[in-house]
């Protein structure tokens, strides 16, 4: 899955530059099938990801699911109790929504409003 494949790309008018907007991450409920697992030495969200759902690029799914460790690297702790979210389907069609164009311009003008 690319996950910038809905993020809108913005046009810098002064700097001659593009970029990708900021990603937006749903929040992943607890759900009955989640997977718990210890972590060892060299396990990363990478290898997780790519272990229990064939496809590296999915190592945020995890990592948003254990916010409270820290968000600043792919590698984990050895020893940390880490939840795997089993059905993604639901966690990758809410991201996609906050982050497909459609999603930006009624978010922006709601808090336009606001």
């Amino acid at each position: 899955m690319n996950r910038y494949q809905y993020i809108r790309i913005e046009k810098d008018p002064t700097m001659k530059v593009r970029y990708y907007r900021d990603s937006k991450y749903p929040t992943v409920p607890l759900s009955n099938t989640d997977i718990y697992v210890i972590t060892t030495i060299g396990d990363r969200y990478d290898l997780l990801a790519n272990q229990y759902y064939d496809d590296p690029s999915l190592w945020w799914i995890i990592s948003i699911a254990n916010d409270l460790l820290p968000q600043n690297s792919i590698f984990i702790p050895e020893g940390t109790q880490l939840r795997i979210p089993v059905e993604i389907n639901s966690i990758l069609t809410s991201y996609n929504e906050l982050n497909s164009w459609y999603g930006w311009y009624y978010r922006e003008k709601f808090w336009a409003v606001c």
